[in-house]
């Protein structure tokens, strides 16, 4: 392509592409940050009214830093949908919606992100997984039978020399830097997956819209419509993102491959170069086969609902109603288009149009306005706030909120002067539970970040009611001080 033709092709893509005008936009760095931070996460779809409460309080906090920031969060979303940053959904479980980032705003989050966070890209497992991939190509895609007999004959002979290396002791386990910079080559790949499943349904989407309206404008019978229905969805499997969502089907179906990839995953966090990792890697990784799963079963909903949906449509024949309508439109157009040369749009018609349905109210519904009704039936008595010591703050703060200081304290002194891992339960022997409840949930929620899950344990503990409660738990145990 010379340099003239990608300069069209790019001039073209910076007006059309979504991602690259969000990137372009004055309010990027805020937009951003804001939706990253609520839709990026383990969270991809909120309800509409909770987002709203959420970004309020991160545009207040903005504006006190100096952000010129002047509109409320409603209409910021409002503006976001219309730009195609965000896409709205009817919710499945109540009676309103939900937000959730598009195809382009994820991947413009992504580009941004790394900016922000570049990761080294060079590395070894990276340049040498290519190259196998590389060599595996060339030989599994050559046609004589005795390249790939030799290629089999060599790698049996390579695995037996390193199980007589790993025999004489020869052969030391991957060290600790290596092992870290796989599982964050692993990491950089697994964090596409978002992405790949947005452009899926996004795609599905756009191929339901397709069909519906080239039934609008086909004439041939239903037997055709069905097979266009079964042929649009083998299209969406030969796409990019219908491949990768192929892909990732097949080891979420499959219970094999799915209960060893859970295995793998549980034996790396095993590995003491996973304490390198920061919580929020472990996490992700430890949650890679559930978002599979969740986000398998959300795009086999798609295709459910899309073929339901499409099918409904042509047995119906409501598809007949609308291409007698769109018939009368494109009618009515034509002749106001000819009438357009001799009548000027503006010119009045003196033609009465009769609706089709008359609203019906009801008189009973009328309210006369009642000034009196607004009117303060006392007058307003202003209270000043009585002083308070920072012993009540302090007391107040322990009612309302976790006390993660006190935890992660009791923690770091369990594990100070012992060898081994200490539990939940351990930590709670030796320093109950002040909060109750709390401190359990407390202390759960820091072994989940920075423990390693086995089997299961019985701790007790003291409510703020003085009554002992017992409860069975998974053992999160503490390897490490905790930070």
């Amino acid at each position: 392509m010379t340099a003239l033709a990608q300069a069209h092709a790019l001039s073209r893509l910076l007006d059309e592409h979504v991602a690259w005008r969000m990137l372009r936009a004055d309010s990027a760095p805020v937009m951003v940050a804001i939706l990253a931070a609520h839709l990026g996460g383990d969270e991809r779809r909120i309800e509409s009214e909770d987002l709203y409460e959420r970004i309020e309080v991160d545009l207040d906090d903005l504006r006190a830093h100096g952000f010129d920031l002047p509109a409320t969060a409603k209409a910021y979303c409002a503006d976001w949908r219309a730009s195609g940053y965000l896409v709205r959904r009817p919710a499945e479980t109540s009676r309103g919606e939900t937000f959730e980032l598009s195809p382009a705003a994820l991947t413009a989050t992504r580009f941004l992100t790394q900016l922000a966070q570049p990761r080294q890209t060079a590395t070894e497992s990276r340049l040498s997984s290519i190259a196998g991939q590389l060599h595996r190509l060339a030989v599994d895609s050559d046609p004589d039978a005795r390249t790939r007999i030799a290629r089999l004959e060599a790698q049996r002979a390579q695995i037996d020399a390193e199980i007589e290396a790993i025999n004489r002791g020869d052969a030391p386990p991957l060290d600790q830097s290596r092992a870290v910079e796989r599982v964050r080559d692993i990491l950089a790949m697994a964090e596409d997956i978002p992405s790949d499943f947005a452009r899926v349904r996004a795609e599905f989407e756009d191929l339901n819209r397709d069909l519906r309206a080239r039934v609008l404008e086909s004439d041939a019978a239903q037997r055709a419509v069905l097979d266009d229905i079964f042929r649009g969805v083998n299209m969406i499997d030969q796409s990019d993102a219908g491949r990768s969502f192929t892909g990732f089907a097949a080891l979420v179906l499959d219970p094999e491959r799915g209960q060893e990839l859970e295995d793998d995953i549980r034996r790396v966090l095993d590995r003491d170069f996973a304490g390198e990792l920061t919580p929020a890697e472990r996490r992700f990784l430890r949650r890679l086969l559930r978002t599979l799963k969740e986000r398998s079963s959300e795009i086999h909903d798609v295709i459910t609902t899309f073929a339901r949906g499409l099918r409904r449509y042509v047995q119906s024949q409501d598809y007949e109603r609308d291409r007698v309508l769109r018939k009368e439109l494109r009618a009515a157009l034509a002749a106001g288009q000819a009438a357009g040369i001799r009548i000027k749009p503006y010119k009045p018609t003196r033609v009465s149009l009769s609706l089709s349905a008359v609203p019906m109210r009801s008189a009973g519904v009328l309210r006369l306005h009642d000034p009196a009704a607004y009117d303060a039936p006392e007058t307003v008595v202003t209270h000043e706030a009585d002083a308070v010591s920072i012993e009540e703050l302090r007391a107040l703060a322990r009612e309302t909120e976790i006390d993660f200081d006190e935890l992660i304290a009791n923690v770091n002194a369990t594990l100070k002067g012992t060898e081994t891992a200490v539990s939940v339960g351990e930590v709670l022997e030796r320093f109950p539970a002040t909060q109750g409840v709390a401190s359990v949930v407390g202390l759960l929620a820091l072994g989940a970040a920075q423990g390693v899950d086995g089997d299961l344990e019985r701790i007790t503990w003291v409510g703020a009611d003085t009554v002992t409660r017992t409860a069975r738990i998974p053992s999160y145990r503490f390897t490490g001080r905790v930070l």
